[in-house]
This record gives C-alpha cells, structure tokens and sequence, in this order.
C-alpha cells in the first residue's frame, strides 16, 4: 500500500495529529542527547576501499600485512543488535579479566569488516585492550575458520578505551566474510567497567573465556556460554553483493524471541534469505541487507528505567539505531503493540500514530523510505482485553489507509485465525498467542512483498 495525504474512513484531522507529532518530536528533542556516542566512524559515510597497511591487519595470525591488495565495494551493515541495557550481575567488576566471544549471524558478505563496540550503558570507561574478528569455523562453536583470525584496531592502535555512554568503530579489516554465515567477534578487557552494555535476547550461543584468548582459533579456552551480546552492537561489511541496508524497528516480535535458538529464524533473517535467493534467480529485487533493531518490550513512545533509559522507546533510539547504520535505504517499523499492552486500561491511539508519523519524517529528512506493519492479533495473551483490541484496531484501520508510512505490510491479515481474527492461528502461535512460532515468523517474513522497498524518498529538509 502506497502512503497518501487524504485520510481514510475515520481517520482524525490532519491538524490533530500534527500537533500530537509536534509534541512528540519536542519530547525527543529534549533527550535525545543522551544517546549520542562518541564513534570512530559514525556510519553515514560510504568507503569504498579497504587496504593493508598501519592499523590494518592482513593475514591468518592477525598481523599487519601492509602489501595486502586493496578491495572494492560499498559498505553495509550485516549484522546489528540494538543495546538494551546494563547486563544485570556485572558491576562494578563486569567481565574484567576475560575474553567474550559473541557468535553473530551475517546478512551480507564481504571482503572486508568494522566492529561497533558499545559502553552505553557502563559507569566508568571501558578498556578494550585486545579485540578480534573471525569466520565461525561451523554453526554454534567458538571455533574460528582456518585463516579468518584478523586482529582489530582502532584509529591504528591495538586498544581503546569507550567512555561510559560512548561507543567507537574499529579501523577496517580485510577479511572474507560470508553471507548468512557465522561471525565471531573477540573482546578482553582488563579492568571492570560495569554494568555490560548488552543485547538480552540473542537467540544465539556465545562464548567467554578466563584470560586474554581474542586470537584463539580453537576456541578450547572458550568454556562458558551464554545467551546474551556484549559490547558488540554492530558488523559491517565491504560488500560488492549489497548497495544498501535495511533496518527492521521492532519489538520482542522482531527480535524473535521465540524462535529457536541457533536456527536464525527471527522474521528479519528470513527476509534477508528472501531477497538474496530473489537476486540469485535474477528478479529484480533491491541488493540490500537486512540487519535486526529489535528490543524486547519497545515501544513507539515510553522509555523503560534508568538512566540512560533501558529499552529506549522508537523515538528515542532511531537515531542511533535505526539512522546510524551504514548505508542505511529503508528502515521497517514493526512497533506499537507493547504501547497497548504496557499502558494500564486502554491505550489512547492517536499518541501511538503520531509517534508514528514523527519516526516516519525522521527517515525522509535522510530520505531513508519507510515500510510499516499491521498489529498482529494477541487474544488469549494475559494482557488481553476488549478495550486494547479496539485500539489495536484502530491503530491498524490508520496503518491501512495509507496516512502513516510510505508502504504497508499486513502481518495482521497474514498471521490471524480466519475464523477468530482476534487471535494468532494456531499454527503460527508459540504458544503465548502474543509471539509467532518458527512457522509464524516466517510466514510473516514470506507476506513482506520485496517490491516495497523498491525506489527511494526525496531527503526532505
């Protein structure tokens, strides 16, 4: 569905809802400071080059290698997972001392690769004294691909220290990464500096060393697992197979946290099989990746606790998580459901939409197109009720009517129970008729038509 200006059948006036976005946007305004990082590379700017040389490292050991040829391409993002908090149990000492291995999923592959490490959430600076990439040798193991060992650096040194709140990028690498492949990336740190920045639900085993084991191929140091990221909030890739990014806004719905764990089976990844299997048959389909931006719990409008707020609301985190990566073409918005169910009674809607609408002009100030998504269906969940499905409703009735986003995706229509619209269809419930199963997410990814990412938006100023 293309977006238009006209309104639909009870849509409110025009004025109404530009005065609730104006609000809205004042709101972020005033705070969104507090997410702003301090990064070596910020993600905006397209490199077209990687090469050996100081600061780069070539090779299967990890050492500079600086007649390494250069590569071409244009850089993307592969993979990103949004901070959502201070890793409860690490402070103040965090993981001083040890080595973390997080296990992260591509989307795009590559020739070459950059790390973004994250202390948002920490209260006293992070020193990263040794910090590595490498290709998963096979799915689930802390084993690293014979030759793929690259040692990273930043602005050319072996180690960085992140300020509390901050985050930085290492220095490029050369180093083949696969698309939908496994990826390893290896910090150490040798003091604390709690709470760990991290990602709660991962769906994906990781690993934590005692000791400085970052170059380890073997991965036999590599004794305790977890299910959690730390530090490590985004790859990107010199890629000659993709020429943007997509950025998939979402909720626990979108960060999958019922699909199973280890079989990358949140809906974003089966889009991204999607329209890589499109190009390989030869359609014409856009030569994007897909990363995932989805928290558990988010919502368009309301922060949770703390400060910085954990699970930062839409508004809030599309700068950095959404506008922040590279390359970034088109952003999905798959929010709003928790907006209904963490609001005691009945959520009034129009806030909602006008959230909405506010995350919409951001993305075309970058001319960055917008897809959204119909609310899918939850009767049965504990948070269920009369009144919450009638602000679901019509949430969904403005969705439709082409006022909100550029394009529309129906996840609503797609996932109901024909004969109960109200509720998920038994076959794609995981069993809390809120979150799909494996089959559900990919029935949703397999509703997303690809032609709705199809062309651009004029940056509007």
């Amino acid at each position: 569905m293309t977006r238009g200006r006209d309104g639909g059948t009870g849509a409110p006036p025009a004025r109404q809802h530009a005065l609730l976005a104006a609000v809205v946007a004042a709101i972020v305004a005033v705070s969104a400071t507090i997410y702003v990082g301090v990064a070596a590379d910020d993600g905006t700017e397209r490199r077209d080059t990687v090469a050996g040389g100081p600061g780069h490292s070539g090779g299967g050991s990890g050492g500079n290698n600086p007649a390494a040829p250069v590569s071409t391409g244009t850089w993307v993002s592969s993979w990103a997972a949004s901070p959502a908090g201070g890793e409860p149990g690490t402070e103040p000492a965090a993981l001083a001392g040890r080595s973390v291995r997080n296990v992260v999923h591509t989307s795009a592959g590559g020739s070459g690769a950059r790390v973004t490490l994250s202390n948002l959430y920490g209260q006293s600076p992070l020193t990263v004294s040794h910090a590595s990439v490498a290709v998963s040798a096979d799915p689930d193991t802390a084993v690293a691909l014979a030759g793929t060992m690259r040692r990273l650096t930043f602005a050319g040194r072996p180690s960085v220290v992140v300020p509390p709140g901050a985050q930085v990028t290492s220095d490029a690498v050369r180093v083949p990464v696969p698309h939908d492949g496994d990826v390893l990336i290896t910090t150490y740190s040798p003091a604390g500096s709690g709470p760990v920045t991290y990602h709660r639900h991962a769906r994906q085993i990781s690993y934590v060393a005692v000791g400085e084991h970052t170059r380890d191929t073997t991965g036999a140091a590599y004794t305790g697992r977890s299910e959690v990221w730390r530090y490590a909030t985004a790859l990107d890739v010199l890629s000659n197979e993709a020429d943007g990014t997509v950025v998939v806004l979402g909720d626990s719905l979108t960060d999958g946290v019922t699909s199973t764990t280890g079989a990358n089976k949140r809906w974003p990844d089966v889009l991204s099989d999607r329209l890589r299997s499109a190009l390989a048959a030869g359609r014409d389909v856009p030569r994007y990746s897909v990363v995932n931006a989805g928290i558990s719990g988010n919502r368009v409008l309301a922060d949770g606790l703390g400060r910085p707020a954990e699970n930062p609301s839409g508004l809030h985190r599309f700068e950095r998580d959404v506008l922040g990566r590279t390359n970034v073409r088109a952003v999905v918005i798959v929010l709003g459901i928790n907006d209904i169910l963490r609001t005691p009674g009945a959520a009034d809607p129009e806030p909602v939409v006008a959230g909405l609408e506010t995350l919409v002009r951001r993305a075309h100030t970058r001319g960055v197109k917008v897809v959204g998504a119909t609310l899918m269906p939850f009767r049965g969940h504990r948070g269920y009720s009369e009144a919450r499905e009638a602000v679901r409703q019509r949430i969904n009735a403005e969705i439709r009517a082409g006022d909100v986003f550029d394009e529309v995706v129906d996840f609503d229509a797609a996932v109901r129970d024909p004969y109960d619209p109200g509720r998920l269809w038994g076959a794609y419930d995981s069993g809390d008729h809120l979150h799909p199963s494996d089959r559900g997410y990919v029935r949703m990814a397999k509703e997303f038509e690809l032609r709705l990412l199809e062309g651009s938006v004029p940056a509007e100023l």
